[in-house]
């Protein structure tokens, strides 16, 4: 007499992924909450307020004026003799330079990068912050 142990029934191969999907909703909604967190500058500058702020939509280029004169561009700490050099280097393929100058800072700075812009035929923006009423 010979015994057949061989089943007619298929392995369950269907797996329940409720378990999965709990934990990349968790995962997105802490990245989420973290990421506002995140400064979008490091340098500090106090902007000037104004009634209405319109955020920029279009690729720009960021130059930075401190209240002591210093010029940062993107991120990049650079003198007033090479404000030029490096703006034309970050430029490559933009069409707008945004200013974050602090208000403290003197209008013979501003009008430097104004300048520059014109002379690279960028579109010239000065970030502002909303007066709050």
């Amino acid at each position: 007499m010979s015994t057949n142990f061989s089943s007619s029934r298929k392995p369950l191969i269907n797996y329940s992924l409720a378990g999965l999907a709990d934990i990349v909703l968790l995962l997105l909604i802490f990245f989420l909450l973290t990421s506002s967190f995140i400064p979008q500058f490091g340098i500090e500058v106090t902007l000037p307020q104004t009634q209405t702020a319109a955020p920029t939509k279009d690729q720009y280029v960021t130059v930075i004026i401190t209240k002591d004169g210093t010029y940062y561009v993107e991120q990049q700490k650079v003198t007033q003799n090479g404000l030029l050099d490096a703006v034309r280097n970050a430029a490559t393929g933009k069409t707008v330079l945004v200013l974050r100058a602090d208000e403290e800072s003197r209008i013979k700075h501003l009008a430097a990068v104004g300048s520059i812009a014109s002379a690279l035929n960028l579109r010239f923006k000065l970030a502002t912050d909303r007066l709050n009423p």
